[in-house]
């Protein structure tokens, strides 16, 4: 039965409707405009409309001519209100859309459209989103099944390494104290780099400056899932191997919804630089290159000072969030450095 202009308010209501026999509205982000014109000659506008529950394509062809002019007129990333009918094509769903236009101010209700993080990250979309987290330890194996603790054990002997290190490697023993975040097609002076932490207990009050924002670690991976799902594309170094598992586990204990698969290998928004610099020539059999080896190389500024990875814990133990912060955001600069320079070689 044919359903006529009925207003969705989430996009995943229409997950169950029947292509060719739905008609509506809705509020949507659009993203990824594109326009073209087909073999015959007939001009349409691809895009994506996507909402916190996920997103479909778009087409808007000729025959609406309105939908068409508005299509040119609107940026990635507006708020729209669209008119729709759904249908398939080579079985997949898409919204013919016959009527588009900007939403004005407060229509929309943004947290639906945008999900949670909105409040905490909004100002900090990116359009290529380079990220790095920290960790600690967050398990105090005295409290755990031995069972549990005997595994630890087990772990860090055979790693040779200390129970502490393999609990703030592991998303089941420890947790992110810092996120960082930069628009890698910003130019080189021009990238603010921002720092989600999660203060040590006893600074929750404290008083930091702008780039950092103090906040729980749910709340951390709420911005961050908002921030992903936003961008076109998602550039990392070692992200696949252990960023984003690390906060795929950490949303999973937490219960946050994951909004965009970043492990898939058919995702291209998402361009991890390990495997493109970092695994080449004498590297590929004893290991990965690091960062900083790649940075020495390009004749990058490395992130690496005073400090590395196995002093974060300590540092977090002290108190001092802002020295960790200082060290992620360097890693996330170098990160994006080594995406410009690698951007002129990529192929979408």
């Amino acid at each position: 039965m044919a359903v006529n202009d009925t207003h969705i308010e989430q996009l995943a209501d229409l997950k169950t409707a029947r292509a060719g026999e739905f008609r509506g509205t809705a509020f949507a982000v659009l993203r990824a405009v594109r326009d073209g014109v087909t073999r015959a000659g007939r001009p349409f506008f691809d895009a994506e409309v996507v909402d916190a529950s996920g997103g479909f394509p778009v087409k808007v062809w000729d025959d609406a001519q309105e939908a068409m002019g508005a299509m040119r007129s609107l940026e990635d990333g507006a708020v729209v209100k669209i008119r729709f009918a759904l249908d398939d094509y080579r079985g997949a769903k898409q919204l013919v859309v016959s009527r588009i236009r900007r939403a004005a101010e407060g229509e929309a209700d943004l947290r639906v459209l945008l999900g949670a993080g909105y409040e905490r990250a909004a100002d900090l979309r990116c359009e290529s989103l380079v990220f790095d987290i920290e960790t600690v330890p967050d398990t105090d194996l005295r409290k755990v099944p031995p069972t549990i603790a005997q595994a630890v054990t087990k772990h860090a002997d055979r790693s040779e390494s200390e129970e502490a290190k393999v609990m703030g490697l592991s998303p089941w023993f420890g947790k992110i104290v810092s996120l960082a975040v930069g628009d890698g097609e910003a130019g080189e002076e021009a990238m603010p780099v921002t720092a989600l932490v999660v203060p040590p207990e006893g600074r929750a009050d404290a008083e930091f400056p702008p780039w950092i924002r103090p906040m729980s670690e749910p709340q951390l991976l709420e911005a961050f899932w908002f921030l992903a799902s936003q961008a076109s594309r998602v550039v990392t170094y070692n992200g696949r191997g252990f960023d984003v598992p690390f906060l795929v586990a950490r949303s999973l204990v937490h219960n946050i919804p994951v909004r965009v698969d970043l492990l898939a290998r058919s995702n291209k928004r998402h361009l991890d630089l390990l495997p493109l610099v970092g695994r080449a020539g004498a590297f590929r059999a004893s290991g990965p290159a690091s960062l900083d080896v790649v940075c020495w190389a390009l004749g990058i500024t490395s992130p690496k000072g005073d400090m590395d990875g196995s002093m974060v814990a300590p540092t977090y133990a002290r108190g001092d969030i802002e020295r960790i912060a200082e060290y992620n955001v360097g890693d996330v600069e170098a990160t994006a450095r080594i995406y410009r320079r690698a951007r002129a070689l990529l192929t979408e």
